[in-house]
């Protein structure tokens, strides 16, 4: 699957219902997507041209194609905690599946009890995001699945430790042969990272009451849930929050109207301005998805704002320059519960055991250096 391009365009174009890059409401679906019924409810096709439905299946990944063995590798690699130095952290610990794809903390806690800049982002639906991180720093799922691993205050590991692990388990040996048949010399850091990206991108919401709605079940929203669906887009929420996973699609300055307090945005967190160094990029971050939002408080980067309906709050006042009266929240946030899908059930795996070559645990702060 080839990167998203960033998506800007004109609020006032949504407004009358062009939608972004001039998406037409009878497009194609796409792979593993259900086929758009027929429809005469102008919301249905208002919306149509702003935002698409999950798919139920994943998306091809572009220079990594999947297979049985790869996506089971990835499986096992999610949940091994032998690739953090403590032997106590794997991506599940701040990915929980059982939680939304998130760790319910403001911010993420590694390596030694040390605390993580900002708060994890939830792995579910990531694949359809532009890039990865609040920053964008990894271009991709697999780019990003090596970050954490190497990350003083996450898993606080190397490459080499994780593939002398990975390489002193025989199971290992060969789940990665199977993976990667044509490759003589499989367990690679890069393939690790590759099996993680086709795992994570098998974690996928469909059937959200959304989904439907953008299908053509009328009846799949509410009343309050399409009062919410109007306000979004009529108040402009969605020059931010668009396309398949309502959100991940460009940067956005945070505070674009009005910069909200220090708590909620840290002065000394610059966002994408710590990737690109440029001056424009200060304050700049990706924009979140908003799918199973109501799973996953708290919100914001910095991970200070524990109820949705104050998140709305905050956005009005910070991104539009409006106040929302408490009518207009309250219809809000019942769309964004309509965002909830079916969550991926995930077997947690049996994982292979060490050996007397296998690296011991290694609990010292400091072991790698910060990625």
């Amino acid at each position: 699957m080839k990167a998203l391009q960033p998506v800007t365009f004109l609020v006032g174009a949504v407004l009358f219902g062009c939608g972004p890059a001039g998406e037409d409401a009878s497009r194609t679906p796409a792979a593993g997507e259900p086929e758009m019924a027929a429809t005469q409810d102008e919301l249905i096709l208002q919306a149509r041209g702003i935002f698409s439905p999950i798919p139920t299946t994943p998306p091809e990944m572009e220079g990594n194609p999947a297979n049985p063995m790869k996506v089971e590798l990835g499986r096992m690699l999610f949940f091994e905690p032998r690739l953090s130095a403590s032997w106590l952290i794997s991506c599940n610990t701040c990915h929980n599946l059982a939680l939304g794809g998130v760790d319910l903390l403001e911010t993420s806690i590694g390596h030694g009890w040390q605390r993580g800049p900002r708060n994890s982002p939830t792995v579910l639906n990531a694949v359809f995001n532009l890039a990865q991180f609040w920053d964008g720093r990894a271009g991709d799922l697999a780019e990003q699945a090596m970050g954490p691993i190497q990350a003083s205050v996450e898993m606080a590991s190397t490459p080499e430790r994780a593939m002398e692990t990975l390489q002193s388990i025989p199971e290992y040996v060969e789940l990665f042969r199977a993976a990667f048949p044509d490759e003589p010399d499989p367990v690679t850091f890069e393939n690790l990272a590759k099996a993680i990206e086709v795992f994570e991108a098998t974690l996928l919401t469909p059937n959200a009451p959304f989904d439907r709605f953008l299908r053509g079940d009328a009846s799949a929203l509410s009343a309050a849930e399409r009062q919410g669906l109007e306000a979004f887009v009529g108040k402009g929420c969605v020059a931010c929050h668009l396309g398949v996973n309502v959100g991940g699609t460009g940067y956005f300055p945070f505070g674009l109207v009005q910069r909200p307090g220090a708590d909620i945005l840290p002065p000394e967190d610059k966002g994408r301005y710590t990737v690109t160094r440029t001056a424009d990029d200060e304050y700049v971050f990706k924009s979140p998805s908003l799918r199973n939002i109501h799973l996953t408080p708290p919100y914001f980067h910095s991970g200070v704002v524990w109820e949705l309906s104050q998140a709305v709050g905050i956005m009005s006042t910070a991104q539009l320059g409006t106040e929302l009266t408490t009518e207009e929240v309250e219809a809000i946030v019942a769309y964004l519960k309509a965002l909830t899908g079916d969550q991926p059930v995930v077997e947690t795996p049996i994982l292979p055991p060490q050996t007397s070559a296998t690296p011991l645990p290694d609990t010292r702060v400091g072991l790698a250096p910060a990625y």
